[in-house]
């Protein structure tokens, strides 16, 4: 990490039973979403990055992981989205930044969309969720969350689905929840894709990698046809859907710099 400020973390209560949320730095309020079926400890790194630039950080865990609590309800991105919206009430003394990296873009641009006066902007790490995943990715996809699949099998799965050729996966060969994906999945069925790709009105800043599979580039192409300026675009080479662990000071110098920008901060380094 590049900091070294402690992280605490914070029991946020809800209607449907707490979330935890790993939370360090002080400043405006930047909350971070983590990829399909995977945890706040994606964030480690980058989250250690933004805070040691003068912002706070708030990385909840999905319900169902640490002790975020597994309601009794049919979820939607809608009730993810109500989740993300008691985080950053609970948490912030204005409206937040939410950072969204892969699947979490869409419950990112669905709070946007339900709740627009809790979100300042948005980050959009690999926005994927308008093009179809091909079959062979999804064949991947199915690999990687089966555990009775062999560890080698399913860490190959990873490498073509999440990483640029020649990066190592082994770093995400651990720390995926299949239980927790298939609720994802079914949140995401369950809601029409025209209800969050827009993100509401929110400033979007997309960073798309150039190797993704998953969430391939026309995505973020699309975005733009669909809201114009109000998105930006930053393409980040030699990365796939994966991303944080790829190129990780790419990653936290983009979004510092977008940070900066919308609370008219000058830059900070990072390293």
């Amino acid at each position: 990490m590049a900091s070294g400020l402690q992280s605490r973390i914070v029991m946020v209560p809800t209607e449907y039973g707490p979330i935890e949320v790993h939370v360090q730095g002080e400043g405006p309020l930047v909350v971070m979403l983590p990829s399909l079926g995977r945890g706040a400890a994606d964030f480690d790194d980058l989250a250690a990055d933004v805070a040691a630039a003068g912002y706070r950080v708030a990385c909840p865990e999905p319900r169902g992981l640490g002790a975020s609590a597994v309601p009794d309800r049919e979820e939607t991105l809608a009730t993810l989205a109500a989740d993300v919206a008691a985080v950053i009430a609970e948490l912030g003394d204005g409206p937040a930044v939410v950072v969204g990296h892969a699947y979490g873009n869409r419950i990112a641009r669905m709070t946007a969309t339900n709740h627009p006066e809790l979100v300042e902007s948005l980050v959009l790490l690999a926005c994927g969720g308008f093009i179809p995943v091909t079959d062979e990715m999804a064949v991947a996809l199915r690999t990687i969350f089966d555990p009775r699949n062999p560890p080698e099998a399913r860490l190959d799965a990873v490498g073509r689905a999440f990483f640029a050729p020649g990066n190592d996966a082994s770093v995400w060969a651990d720390g995926w929840y299949g239980k927790l994906a298939h609720q994802q999945e079914k949140a995401t069925v369950s809601t029409p894709v025209g209800d969050w790709w827009a993100g509401g009105r929110a400033p979007m800043l997309a960073v798309q990698p150039a190797d993704d599979r998953l969430a391939v580039p026309a995505n973020a192409d699309a975005l733009v046809e669909a809201v114009g300026d109000r998105v930006e675009v930053v393409v980040i080479p030699n990365a796939g859907h994966a991303l944080l662990p790829e190129q990780p000071e790419a990653v936290a110098q983009t979004v510092i710099g977008w940070l900066d920008r919308r609370f008219g901060r000058s830059p900070v380094e990072v390293g």
